[in-house]
């Protein structure tokens, strides 16, 4: 976590709770007095779990694992969410910023790499009065926050320098796509405004002698068959817009999940050829930072369903 954590974050973010805007939904609903939004959480951390994590990108688990904490609820409604349990159901329990706190500390003490913050926008007011707490009690471990990319600019500059690593997702392209799949027909636009805001606060991504992360941007997409994700103009607006440097994980692994068969190219797994078409894409545009991690095991699932 940078040395410097700005004193009064916490305070700004929680007076924005009286009329919500934490999220580009801007319900403003008063979650002090118990009002709950469309992401369905009040003014305290509701989670649903923390640990070592070792699922994550190599730069992130290193030895010790990525310290992640899963939040409840979500600003968004995607219909192919697979953690829907987490994200629509809203499983999880109510925890004060102080034990927050101390579910940190506790993941730093475990030899986690890193505190990795998953769905936290919503929730930005007392994630930032935690970390707070937590520097205040000795967290040294980079923090990062892993978002679906539906942030508002105005909670993303209030925690600048609360945050080493953005890693948000951009999900899809096209406004219509967009809203019929993910409950937000602005989410392309607010993504791409989201990122150059988090580039400008951090910057490409730098590793260590360790080749584990430590400061910058991440950025994630999963590619959807059938290019409903819109792979290529968001592969060109990352590297024209944001950085040609910009350290990217294509991932391959989507299957229909929680409401998915509903929809019209949804039900179907990706093919391996629409999964290399992405990477080729990539390639091809200049974006040469591509996380390999998963890309064995990706290989051998795709050769099972040939």
């Amino acid at each position: 976590m940078n040395d410097a954590c700005i004193p009064g974050t916490a305070g700004l973010l929680k007076a924005g709770l009286v009329s919500c805007r934490l999220c580009p939904r801007a319900c403003g609903v008063d979650r002090t007095s118990g009002e709950r939004g469309f992401c369905g959480t009040g003014a305290a951390a509701e989670i649903a779990g923390y640990e070592p994590h070792f699922g994550e990108e190599a730069c992130l688990v290193g030895s010790g694992g990525s310290g992640a904490v899963f939040f409840s609820g979500c600003s968004l409604s995607c219909v192919f969410c697979q953690t829907f349990q987490i994200s629509q159901m809203r499983r999880g329990v109510v925890v004060p910023a102080g034990d927050l706190a101390e579910i940190i500390l506790d993941l730093q003490a475990r030899g986690c790499h890193n505190v990795n913050l998953i769905t936290p926008g919503h929730q930005a007011a007392v994630v930032a009065e935690a970390l707070e707490i937590a520097s205040g009690r000795g967290l040294r471990l980079p923090v990062v926050y892993n978002s679906g990319g539906y942030d508002a600019i105005e909670t993303l500059q209030a925690l600048a320098g609360l945050v080493d690593i953005y890693m948000p997702d951009f999900k899809v392209w096209d406004e219509a796509v967009a809203g019929r799949l993910l409950g937000a027909g602005d989410y392309p636009q607010v993504t791409r405004t989201a990122l150059k805001e988090m580039h400008r606060q951090v910057g490409d991504l730098v590793l260590d002698g360790r080749g584990l992360a430590r400061r910058g941007l991440l950025v994630r997409h999963l590619v959807l068959p059938g290019q409903l994700s819109g792979t290529p103009r968001i592969l060109r607006f990352l590297h024209e817009e944001v950085s040609s440097a910009t350290y990217l994980n294509l991932m391959g692994h989507y299957h229909p999940c929680w409401r998915a068969a509903e929809f019209d190219g949804l039900e179907r797994p990706l093919f391996r050829e629409e999964f290399d078409s992405a990477v080729q894409a990539a390639l091809s545009i200049g974006l040469r930072r591509l996380d390999r991690t998963h890309w064995p095991l990706l290989r051998t699932i795709f050769n099972k369903g040939a």
